[in-house]
């Protein structure tokens, strides 16, 4: 009796165990399926959360994009400018001294203009296509606004006859270099305003740009690119910052008459920085005529020039010329 009664207790505690033991693996397996659901949980915020966080991105590069590519301040006033004109499209005068009366400036990139990188290419297409062909080449001397030795005082006194004559519809001013050491800053400014005024009065959407620094004389240069800036921006008109371009690529050796530059017997425009040898007009280095290439561009001032303009000049071509069409 007492064995079976012993035999039936082991069985009960057996049978107990394996009911425990089953509960155990159940829990067990709860516990799996939740642990698994969690996770997939936590996958799925995780998943909503990169979203979230990759649409934000998304919408901050948009907005960034947007505020790069927005319009200039100038764009809006220019067009209103640009409504007021009668004359024939594609005309551009240049205004200025012997830096912009020299061959070397502008008309010398129709013919050659090598090593450009895709954004310069495409503005020079742009305005090869728009640009009257006369304007080139041909609409060089005094009568056309431009002469060597001259001053903004010049312009101010010529500025209405070649208005009425040349009828631009857009025109580059650049008077400054022989100004440093005729003219107080306060009437170089005062002029400057008057002519671009009176341009503007015409329909002629104006360019204005900044003069290179010149030897002896770059910290009343510094105050002229200045007065240059501010009224580019008071009277919203396109900048085209030369003085900059040039700071930008050669900050401590722009100078031509640098000891540096006697070796190597380097002559007059002929040297391999962005002012030649007299200190005063943009170099014209042989070895890199025609080049806009990075080189190019630190080694020939006229080059440089030419550079700048004509990304300022396309750039009015799209956003004023073009959007009257």
């Amino acid at each position: 009796m007492r064995k079976l009664i012993a035999i039936l207790t082991a069985a009960v505690l057996c049978f107990s165990a394996a009911r425990a033991q089953g509960q155990f693996r159940r829990v067990k397996d709860i516990a799996k399926r939740a642990v698994k659901a969690a996770s997939e949980r936590s996958g799925r915020i995780s998943n909503t959360r990169g979203k979230t966080r990759k649409k934000g991105a998304r919408k901050k590069a948009a907005a960034k994009k947007r505020a790069a590519t927005k319009d200039p301040a100038w764009v809006k006033p220019m067009r209103d400018v640009h409504a007021k004109f009668k004359g024939t499209r594609g005309t551009f005068a240049h205004f200025g001294d012997s830096i912009t009366a020299s061959r070397a400036f502008w008309s010398s990139m129709k013919y050659s203009h090598k090593n450009m990188d895709k954004d310069a290419r495409a503005a020079f297409n742009l305005v090869k296509a728009y640009m009257r062909d006369e304007c080139w080449s041909d609409w060089k001397e005094d009568k056309f606004g431009n002469k060597g030795r001259m001053t903004i005082r010049w312009a101010h006194k010529n500025v209405d006859t070649w208005l009425k004559t040349l009828k631009p519809e857009a025109a580059l001013i650049m008077f400054g270099t022989n100004d440093l050491h005729a003219l107080k800053v306060e009437e170089y400014e005062k002029k400057t305003r008057e002519v671009v005024q009176k341009c503007l009065d015409n329909g002629t959407v104006v360019i204005l740009s900044t003069i290179p620094p010149r030897h002896r004389y770059d910290a009343k240069a510094k105050t002229f690119v200045q007065a240059v800036r501010r009224i580019a921006k008071d009277m919203k008109v396109p900048l085209c910052d030369y003085y900059k371009a040039i700071m930008d690529r050669r900050p401590d050796d722009w100078d031509g008459t640098l000891a540096k530059f006697d070796e190597g017997g380097w002559k007059g425009y002929d040297v391999p920085t962005l002012i030649a040898r007299d200190g005063v007009h943009p170099s014209n280095c042989k070895k890199h005529r025609g080049d806009y290439s990075k080189k190019g561009l630190k080694n020939n001032g006229f080059v440089l020039r030419n550079y700048v303009v004509v990304h300022a000049y396309a750039e009015a071509v799209r956003k004023v010329f073009k959007s009257r069409r």
